[in-house]
């Protein structure tokens, strides 16, 4: 079982910055792919980034590639997303999630954390 915690979410004005953190429970984080998903008012949602085990691959939506990195410290038990160059289009509650593969699937991972809201005003 791992629990999962993001924090770090808030207001920014468009071109601005944040960094999400997401804490995991237990002595098995780094046994987990780990994921970063957002969901926007009325939309489904979607696959932001992912980052294998060890941190040595990543993988990242279009809408992400060249503004956000994730990142990942074993030690701490700790998944990081840093987003820059915000847009109002990335307003959404982003979820970080623990799983198996490097994948961008939802069903595919195993745990959720409970979300941290990010708005982004123009």
């Amino acid at each position: 079982q791992v629990q999962l915690v993001e924090s770090g979410g808030g207001l920014v004005q468009a071109g601005g910055s944040l960094r999400l953190s997401c804490a995991a429970s237990g002595r098995t984080f780094s046994t987990y792919t780990m994921g970063w998903f957002r969901r926007a008012p009325g939309k489904e949602r979607e696959f932001v980034a992912a980052i294998n085990l060890n941190g040595s691959r990543t993988r990242y939506a279009d809408s992400a590639k060249g503004r956000f990195t994730i990142s990942r410290d074993n030690a701490k038990n700790t998944v990081y997303l840093q987003m820059n160059s915000l847009k109002p289009e990335d307003t959404a509650v982003y979820y970080c999630a623990a799983g198996r593969y490097i994948i961008s699937v939802p069903s595919r991972y195993d745990y959720w954390g409970q979300g941290t809201q990010v708005t982004v005003s123009s």
